[in-house]
Order: C-alpha cells, then sequence, then structure tokens
C-alpha cells in the first residue's frame, strides 16, 4: 500500500453523472468524477468535473474543495452567494443546503470525509 498517492487522473477513468432529475434548477449539468483515493471511514480525494447549470445541494460529509479551474456561485439557502474560480479552496461542512451553479464548466480537487 502506498503511504503518498498524488491526485492525478492518469490511468484512472471517470464516473460520469448528474445531479438527480428533482435537484436541477436550470441547465444541463454533467458530471465527471476521478476518485483516485479512498481510505477506512469514509474518506476519498480525486478530481470532479462539471459542466454549466444549477442545483440544489445538501451536504451531510464534510468536503474541502480546491478549484482548479472554471467559475462557480455556491448560495446557501440565507442567500449568501460565494463566488468561486481557479485558486479558491473552501470546506463544505454537514449541513450545507443551497445551490451550486456553474458559470463556465469547473473543475475541483476534493477530499471527502462521510
Amino acid at each position: 500500500m502506498k503511504n503518498l498517492v498524488k491526485i492525478d487522473f492518469d490511468g484512472v477513468d471517470p464516473e460520469h453523472g448528474a445531479p438527480k432529475p428533482e435537484r436541477v434548477i436550470s441547465g444541463d449539468p454533467q458530471f465527471r468524477t476521478w476518485n483516485c483515493d479512498e481510505a477506512e471511514g469514509g474518506i476519498y480525494a480525486g478530481i470532479w468535473e462539471a459542466t454549466p447549470g444549477k442545483w440544489r445541494i445538501a451536504y451531510d460529509e464534510w468536503e474541502f474543495c480546491h478549484i482548479l479551474s472554471g467559475r462557480s456561485v455556491i448560495t446557501e439557502d440565507d442567500g449568501v452567494e460565494h463566488h468561486v474560480e481557479a485558486g479558491d479552496s473552501f470546506v463544505l461542512r454537514p449541513g450545507f443546503r443551497g445551490t451550486w451553479e456553474v458559470l463556465e464548466t469547473t473543475r475541483k480537487e476534493y477530499v471527502i470525509k462521510l
């Protein structure tokens, strides 16, 4: 077992997905996810990409995100908007509710703890 895992999707086939239809607000957002590592206790790390669109999000997990490219707006249910773009890092905590709107195809690195 490796004790250092590079977050790199060379040789990793992406999983394709989309938000559940009832969560989509606008557009036809499509996802690609390269899960590069996982560990006991529900920890995952990799790269995620989404095409333009807007959908509702609800987090039960903890997620660290680092935006690699693109632009998105993440809006909390109370109306507070967070504009994110390449170079931005943030954490979405369990209980976060709101929307994710991809303005330009967005790619992020992530670490999720269930």
